[in-house]
């Protein structure tokens, strides 16, 4: 012990390096950084500025942003209130973090199934022409998905009407009945999804030293027990991460996925409407954009404190697992 101390010591007492050197040293890295700290510079550290619209009466006038940001009227946490002083609050947050749970479960179940059995086919071309039609929705825009989902889904022409008539069934009204638009969120939200986390943990499985296998198969390992004891261990670490990433979002919402698809329609508010909805329409509705503002900052406020508890307890499970 005494020896590691004496050691330590010594290491603490050796100069550091110039920073001019280290710069040098390290001038490639720098460089390729370089893109992605202006990004973050431009898109996210400027932007900053705006949290003071989130407490103030903002409004807009032809004198620009910041001249009416610091002479608009100061109102504190007023524009917190309209949040929670609506009478479907309790509605709203409920169907965002409902959803969210669901979306996060079944965005690390799916993606892995698919990916462990993408990783099964051993026809390179077959493998590519399935991760391609899985990955294609994923660049449609909800706004293209909606009119496709219309086209099934239509009250008087669609094809699921048309279906249900062809065996003398009543037409279903779908863009009234609450009870079936949970089901079609989710398995639109996942269809959507599926195939970019797959991808993810496709190139994670990719990664795995070939060996491993190799040794389980001489022990006489089955595939599943391959999968078990080899596959999903070294998984572990992505899904955790990308697990924490998305408690993050719980507070947030596509808004695409809940305005398009269900076409905003009024007798669906109770099953779709969601944090960013009500935002968008409030804003729509009365222009404020302080209030708008708070409740982004809310939302970003709330993320950031659930990823930095999920990571710490994370971290007290297995610590190797944990962002930090």
């Amino acid at each position: 012990m005494k020896e590691n101390k004496n050691k330590m010591k010594k290491k603490s007492k050796e100069p550091k390096e110039p920073l001019l050197r280290r710069i040098k040293a390290n001038k490639e890295l720098l460089i390729l950084s370089l893109p992605g700290a202006v990004w973050f510079l431009l898109f996210a550290y400027l932007p900053l500025f705006g949290i003071l619209v989130a407490f103030k009466k903002f409004r807009l006038s032809g004198n620009g942003f910041f001249y009416n940001l610091f002479t608009s009227e100061t109102v504190w946490f007023d524009n917190f209130k309209f949040l929670f002083s609506s009478g479907d609050a309790f509605i709203i947050v409920r169907n965002t973090v409902l959803y969210n749970l669901c979306f996060i479960i079944l965005g690390i179940v799916i993606p892995v199934i698919l990916a462990l059995l993408l990783n099964e086919i051993k026809n390179k071309g077959m493998m590519k022409i399935y991760q391609s039609s899985m990955f294609l929705p994923y660049f449609l825009s909800w706004v293209v998905v909606s009119y496709c989902v219309f086209a099934f889904l239509n009250p008087e022409k669609g094809y699921f009407n048309a279906i249900i008539q062809q065996f003398g069934g009543q037409p279903i009204s779908w863009y009234t009945e609450t009870k079936l638009w949970p089901f079609i969120i989710i398995i639109m939200s996942q269809w959507k999804g599926m195939g970019y986390n797959t991808v993810v943990y496709l190139a994670s499985i990719c990664g795995i030293d070939k060996t491993y296998y190799e040794a389980a198969v001489l022990d006489g390992a089955s595939k599943w027990q391959q999968i078990k004891y080899i596959t999903l261990p070294l998984l572990k670490p992505v899904i955790m991460i990308l697990l924490i990433m998305s408690i993050g979002g719980i507070f947030r919402a596509d808004f695409g996925l809940f305005y398009q698809l269900p076409k905003n329609s009024g007798p669906l508010y109770p099953v779709t409407n969601v944090l960013d909805t009500y935002i968008f329409r409030a804003l729509k509705t009365s222009g404020e954009i302080g209030m708008s503002s708070a409740a982004a900052l809310f939302q970003s406020t709330v993320g950031f404190v659930l990823i930095m508890t999920a990571n710490k307890i994370v971290s007290k499970i297995d610590n190797e697992n944990a962002l930090f």
